[in-house]
This record gives C-alpha cells, structure tokens and sequence, in this order.
C-alpha cells in the first residue's frame, strides 16, 4: 500500500517548504547561561540572569513573544501574600500551601516571598496589573487607593486578599521586549534536542544543549556554563486527537516533554512522576473547561437551570478553608440529583443578565479576554451577536460528565530541586512547570525569576566548559535519521501507538503486571517502530522528534509507578495489588533517575526542605527586594 509519504515524493503534490533547507549544517553558541524554553519562567529566568551580567540565551520551539501556557494570557496573579492589601503573612501562607503531602516547599516559598516584587518588576516592564484607568471601579474586589482588582472568587469572605486579577495579555510582549533590551539572544523556533554533558558522562555536569531549528532544519549546538530547564511538562500522552480538539490539554501545542526526557536521559532525579490525573479539559470530545460558569475566568455568574433556577455549587476548595472537596463533591451529587427528579431542569446556564453592569463588563471584558483559550470564546461569540447583557452562556459540565479514567493527563511530576533550584546534576537548574508539584502562572514568574540569578552566579564562578564531540555527533545522527530514510511510518501513527500503550496500561487502576506489560510495549515501539520513522520536512521532523521525547516521557511515568507500591489519593494513584491508601510508610517522595542505563529510586521525606522560611532566608542573603514598593 502506498503511504501518504510515498504519494506526496511521486506526485509532487503540496506546498514547497516555504524556508531553506539546511538539514546537516550546524551553528554553534557560546553563552554564559542556556534558558531552554521560553516560556513565562524562561523569560523571567533570562531577565534574571542577564542583569547579573552575563551572557544569556533563550532556546524556544515556538515564537517567544506568545509561546508557553502563559503566553496568551492571564488573569489572576495568585498566591502574592507580599501586597499591600494582603492580611496574611507570606512565610505562613507559604507553610499553609506546602501543609499538604507532596507539595514542593522550596517553589512555594520563593513564590510568596517574591510574587509581589516579581509582580511589580513586571508592571515596570509594561505588564499591566491596575486599574489605573478606573474602568472596573465599582466592580467587587477593587481597591480605590492602589487601583488593585482583588479576586472575589479567591478571597473569601475577604479574610486574605493574596490573588490579583491581572491584564495578562500583555506579559509576554513585555517579557520579551525586556529580554531583548537586556542583550539576551533568543533563538525562536528551535527544539532542544539534548543536554551535553562533561566527557559526555551520565549524571555529569551539564555544559550545554543541542538543538533543531524546526524550519530550516539546521543542527543548533550551545555551549553553557549554566542551563536552565523551563520547558514544563508533556503533553497527550494519553490521548491524540488532532482532527476535533488539536491537542488535548491547556498547555502549548509545542509542549511535549522534551525537557523531561532529556533530563531523564542526562541523569536527572525526578519524582511524582507517577501522579496522573483524570482529564478534564477540553478536547473536541467535551467542554467542560469552558463551563459558562465556575471556572475562575467566570467570576461571579450565577449557575441557573432552564427555568432560571439557582444552582446549589459550591467554588472550588482551598482558598475559602471552610469548603472542603467533600463538601463540593456533595454539592455535585445534590445537583444530579436534583436533575434526576426533576428539581432542576437541563440545560444549565451562566446566567450573565442578572448581574451588576460593572460585574458583568469586568468578567466578559476583561476576566475571559485576557485568560488565553476564554479569549477566543469572547471574541467568537461577540463577532456572532453573543450579548451578555442579554444573553446567557450554556453550561456543559453537568451535561457532559467526567472524561472516562483512561483519558489522563500529567500529573505534578518534575525534576528534584535544591534551594537554589538547581537539580542533582551541577550545572543544570530548573524553573516553572519543569519543578516538581508546580503551580500557576506567578508560580512560574517567580522560580524563573529565581532560578535565572542563581544561575548566573553559578555561571560567573565555573570555567568554560568543553563539548565532547563524539556527544554531538552521535545526537546529530539521532535527530536527522527520520529524513533520511526513503519511507516509513508518520509521526502521528507512532503518537497513537504511545497513547494507546498509556490508556491500556497506565489507566486508572494499575499493577505490577499490567506495568510492566506497558513498559514491554514501549520498549517494543523504541526497538521496532520509532527507527521506521519518516518525516520530508523540519516541521514533520519536529514532530517526530517530540514524539520519541513522549515515548521517553511515558517510560519515566511506567517506572515511576512501579517503584510506588502502594496506592494514594493525594496521587491519584490506584494499585489494585497495592490497595491500602497512603500507608503511613509510603508518606514520602519516590525519585528516580536514570544511571548507567538503570533505574534507581530513592527516598526522601515530605519535609526534606527544612524550615522554609529559615532556609530561603539563609540561600539568599544577597536578595533586597528592591522592586517593594
């Protein structure tokens, strides 16, 4: 049978590739620190680094200005205890967020010590984060003094004011723009492909990273004294759908785990990496994230049903201490009750005509245009005639149901970090989603902010590294070999393989066979199908590249989950041969790491940071706070 490869070589048929091909050229990079990914935490990690001075480079598959799960917007700056209309201490709302197993304490703490500087240095940039025009006065939440837009749906009962809505849509231009003032050579549209090691040793220091410009399809290799992984986590792993939803999480289209399996293969420690979760985001099949109301964008609409009815749902837990998930999850099961027997009738609404002007204008207008896919939503139904003042907004989540339990998606797995975010590999330090148990958008700000100084220390300290060419060779040879076959296999044939291996087999229950039947079907496709991949051009090889990334990435989760026996709820975590929940002997983190070509794990206590604050304050004696206001 002829594949579609196969056709387009004879026939000629298709666009020509709009750039010059350069597959097999090399460019080389000497810098003093290599940020990979340029996301909100690399942006903030380069902007960090470069005013110590040094030499700095961004390394981004996608365009800088808008790439990332930030880039196309905000709109709530959360956990920023450190402002002036806040009620709570930062070290005590630091401990309060890393109360709770397996929460990382080391970015929490840095997150509410530094959110509020971070967030002014952002305003001085451009970003915007007051209402300084009074548009929204009036609007709950908005502080005449400040011009601050405190978040209702976050501050209940007003007892802590820690989350700020923000116009985050214009971040990352500002980001960027500060980047490019500073010095910083950004290369756009370049895959990291590979960190480079000292003597090219597993578990060696790290001294650079090589690279594919994915429209030219040149080899880009960077020397560094320093590396900062600020690629986040994978995405679809478990689910493809390319022709209805594209992709089928919030995240960026360009985030695959390429950060995660080469660090993985580098030597790196991770842990969590077993923590998966149900996937609730929308995929083309369903839209239960954009829920027309209860959703953070959707501050404030009410929930009605067909008849105009109040919905009963709660907000989510967690920042109001008095609800609980069991108290929500009840809620829930009160409402499809409710349905069941007739109290409520489908379908559900966000019910946008029965609020206050300056309430419905400040959620339609500025909450949901400047979140990044909400945006898209406004704008589509504005240019359809969508009136909220007349209009209400279907609700879906009711209707729709959870995802099934094979559809999942990443957990908060990620690399093990010190207090100077740097992993267990000298040389190499981590920021934003690439941390494990990461949070949000400040969260990111904050440790690449963080990460990026503490980088540029390390690197004004270090001698000049020097590459191992044999290193570079061997990698060159692994990134171009799918265009240098003649035939072969798509890379979306081998992204389904590799989801359907997860669904099978790293679903919502799990055991030691089932696992290691998985982690037997993806060493078969690495073995016998990922070298029958075929790409014609830098885009299709990109995709295949991100592919083997994903295969890498899925083995790191099926080993994670092996080395945990025992279940958890606080993981998500289901072992049918393993079915005690939390064990007070399994309360800890498990990492693993990749030494030699095998596994090792390891221990460590939920509590292996120490007094957070006492231990921020003694790692950073040299940080003024100069942006306080």
């Amino acid at each position: 049978m002829t594949t579609w490869h196969e056709f387009y070589q004879e026939k000629g048929y298709g666009p020509k590739w709009p750039y010059s091909i350069k597959f097999g050229e090399e460019q080389r990079i000497d810098t003093d620190v290599l940020i990979i990914g340029g996301g909100i935490s690399g942006c903030w990690a380069a902007i960090s680094a470069a005013r110590k001075g040094v030499r700095v480079a961004i390394v981004e598959k996608g365009a800088t200005v808008r790439s990332g799960a930030g880039g196309p917007g905000c709109d709530h700056w959360c956990d920023v205890p450190a402002n002036p209309l806040s009620k709570v201490d930062p070290d005590e709302w630091a401990h309060g967020l890393s109360n709770g197993p397996y929460a990382c304490g080391i970015g929490r703490e840095i997150q509410c010590r530094e959110n509020y500087d971070t967030l002014l240095e952002l305003e001085k940039m451009g970003g915007k984060i007051r209402d300084t025009e009074d548009k929204h006065k009036g609007v709950e939440g908005r502080d005449d003094a400040t011009k601050f837009m405190i978040s209702p749906r976050y501050n209940a009962n007003h007892e802590h004011n820690v989350v700020i809505r923000v116009w985050g849509t214009t971040f990352k231009p500002a980001l960027k723009k500060e980047c490019q003032r500073l010095g910083v050579k950004i290369y756009d549209r370049v895959m990291a492909t590979s960190l480079l090691t000292k003597d090219s040793r597993q578990g060696g220091r790290v001294i650079g990273a090589t690279g594919l410009n994915n429209r030219t399809g040149e080899f880009m290799i960077f020397n560094a004294k320093a590396t900062i992984l600020a690629t986040a986590v994978g995405g679809s792993l478990w689910l493809l759908n390319t022709e209805l939803g594209g992709y089928n999480t919030f995240l960026s289209r360009t985030i695959s785990g390429d950060g995660i399996a080469m660090a993985w293969k580098a030597g790196a420690e991770f842990t969590m990496m077993e923590h998966t979760q149900s996937l609730h985001l929308g995929t083309g099949f369903k839209h239960e994230w954009y829920t027309g109301a209860g959703d953070a964008s959707y501050e404030n609409v009410p929930s009605v049903d067909n008849n105009g009815k109040a919905l009963p749902v709660v907000t989510e837990p967690g920042w109001d201490k008095k609800i609980t998930w069991e108290m929500m999850r009840t809620q829930w099961d009160r409402v499809r009750e409710g349905i069941m027997s007739g109290e409520f009738e489908l379908p559900f609404y966000g019910d946008f005509p029965q609020m206050k002007d300056v309430e419905r204008e400040t959620t339609w207008n500025m909450m949901l245009k400047e979140e990044s896919t909400t945006k898209i939503i406004v704008d589509t139904y504005t240019g359809s005639g969508f009136d909220p003042a007349r209009d209400q907004l279907m609700m879906y989540q009711l209707i729709e149901g959870n995802s099934p339990p094979q559809w999942r998606s990443n957990g908060a797995g990620g690399l093990m970090v010190d207090w100077n975010l740097k992993t267990n590999l000298d040389g190499l330090y981590a920021a934003g989603m690439q941390i494990y148990s990461a949070a949000d958008h400040s969260f990111a700000a904050a440790t690449g902010r963080y990460a990026g100084r503490k980088a540029a220390d390390y690197a004004s300290q270090i001698d000049d590294p020097v590459i191992t060419e044999d290193q570079v060779r061997i990698e060159k040879e692994r990134v171009y070999a799918p265009v240098n076959r003649n035939s072969g296999i798509d890379w979306k044939e081998l992204h389904a393989g590799i989801s359907k291996v997860m669904r099978y087999f790293c679903s919502e229950f799990k055991t030691e066979t089932i696992l290691n039947i998985g982690l037997e079907r993806l060493k078969d496709i690495e073995k016998n199908w990922s070298p029958r991949l075929f790409a014609l051009d830098p885009h299709k090889l990109m995709r295949s590249l991100e592919d083997l990334s994903m295969l890498t990435h899925a083995r790191l989760i099926m080993e994670s989950s092996l080395a945990r026996k025992a279940s958890s709820r606080y993981l998500d975590f289901h072992r049918i041969d393993y079915p005690e929940y939390d064990p007070p002997e399994w309360n800890k983190f498990i990492t693993v790491k990749l030494d030699g070509g095998a596994v090792f794990t390891r221990e460590k206590p939920f509590d292996y940071a120490g007094d957070l604050k006492k231990n921020y304050e003694a790692n950073n004696l040299d940080y003024t706070g100069v942006y306080a206001e």
